[in-house]
């Protein structure tokens, strides 16, 4: 068996890999154009969802499984070359320490008015407010699962409320509350912090509308960790002009890289990272227990025993 890893380097060791199936072939790319002259006979590939393209799948025809290592797989949906019966597994699960931290920066960051101190700190300005606490506060997290249970944990451990919005689940650990998504607006209107986790899809597109932008307090504040187009970013803008929400903090946007001419980059009141929120200096160590495991249970042909199914 030959197995291809194609990653830039920073999310998986290939060598660990190696070391793990010494009686199978481990290839490296670190591009597409890598992959290529030495992908046609490789019957697994292992790389994050969005670095995989239709050229590369067209060029794998013993392709059997696919082990994506990243938490977000909607772009495997859309790839045509991809037969139906190639199994395929996600990342998910890995993300929550990272994630985690990215909200609770967004959080503080913008309780405190970290911006305004920054400038203060360019333009030597002594300058003192009252400083605001997301002790007892209420976060409101908008898809429940593994993200937003430790997410969950670390704002009950700060001393916050935490409401779920799922409609798969009516109870978790470290939740005060959890509604449905029809009950989104209402849940809204108490939120602090309204933090987007939920997976993009046909039903979540644009799941944050005006509506329930409206709905929030004014000074709660919109942090989005999910994907760009599950909030309507125009709608959103909006209610930033207007003066109608407290603030956001934005690590995905509709369109990426976000475009120079958008007004969230001016706004004193918004955070922007450029989709770094799965980002961490131990990705290759979290993901590889999780890869190593559905690999050996694809090579020894246990693959009811795999984690993370998405097809096959």
């Amino acid at each position: 068996m030959t197995i291809l890893i194609l990653d830039r380097g920073v999310h998986l060791d290939p060598a660990a890999v190696q070391k793990a199936f010494p009686q199978v072939q481990v290839r490296d790319a670190a591009t597409i154009a890598d992959a290529l002259p030495q992908c046609a006979d490789c019957e697994v590939l292992v790389a994050m969802a969005h670095d995989v393209t239709d050229e590369l799948i067209a060029q794998m025809p013993r392709l059997r499984y696919l082990c994506a290592i990243s938490a977000g797989t909607e772009r495997i949906d859309t790839l045509k070359s991809l037969k139906p019966d190639v199994r395929v597994t996600s990342g998910r699960g890995i993300h929550g320490p990272q994630m985690s931290e990215l909200a609770f920066l967004s959080m503080i960051a913008l309780s405190r008015e970290f911006p305004r101190m920054l400038r203060n700190q360019q333009n030597h300005v002594w300058e003192r407010w009252p400083q605001k606490l997301i002790w007892g506060k209420t976060a409101v997290l908008v898809g429940i699962g593994p993200i937003a249970e430790a997410l969950a944990a670390r704002c009950a451990a700060f001393g916050m409320r935490v409401i779920g919005i799922s409609d798969a689940r009516i109870a978790a650990p470290h939740f005060d509350a959890m509604m449905p998504r029809s009950r989104l607006a209402e849940a809204a209107g108490q939120a602090d912090f309204l933090i987007v986790l939920v997976p993009l899809s046909a039903q979540t597109r644009h799941m944050i509308d005006g509506d329930v932008l409206g709905a929030m307090k004014p000074t709660g504040i919109l942090i989005n960790l999910a994907r760009g187009p599950v909030v309507d970013e125009k709608a959103l803008v909006q209610a930033l002009q207007d003066g109608r929400i407290g603030g956001a903090a934005l690590d995905v946007f509709e369109t990426e890289p976000l475009p120079a001419e958008s007004p969230l980059w001016d706004m004193p009141n918004v955070i922007i990272t450029p989709r770094i929120g799965g980002m961490s200096d131990v990705y290759a160590e979290q993901v590889l227990p999780l890869v190593v495991h559905n690999l050996r249970c694809h090579i020894e042909g246990r693959p009811a025993e795999m984690q993370n199914i998405l097809r096959g």
